[in-house]
């Protein structure tokens, strides 16, 4: 799949590289590592010091794809993979080519 700045919203996160570059929780701000499952309200990642689950909402990511680096608020993807591309729309149609 090729990512952009609008389709990252629907597009499937396990196995992308992703940075928290905000968060209401102090422990997540900059954790970075792949993404290696996703619920409804969390991300885990693998990094260095191990696994760690990413609280979505109230967080700001930044994933790295092979097309770019996209910021994404939390809110965009706190769905349930599957239903991403049902609920997820709204969230594609505003954002920016």
């Amino acid at each position: 799949m090729e990512y952009d700045n609008r389709n990252i919203v629907l597009a499937e996160l396990i196995g992308l590289k992703v940075r928290v570059i905000g968060s209401s929780d102090m422990h997540a701000k900059g954790a970075y590592g792949s993404v290696i499952d996703e619920t409804k309200n969390t991300l885990v990642i693998k990094g260095r010091k191990g696994r760690k689950a990413l609280i979505k909402p109230g967080s700001l990511f930044r994933f790295y794809t092979p097309s770019g680096s996209f910021i994404v608020r939390g809110e965009e993807i706190n769905f349930r993979p599957y239903e991403r591309i049902e609920k997820g729309m709204k969230y594609y149609r505003k954002r920016h080519t």
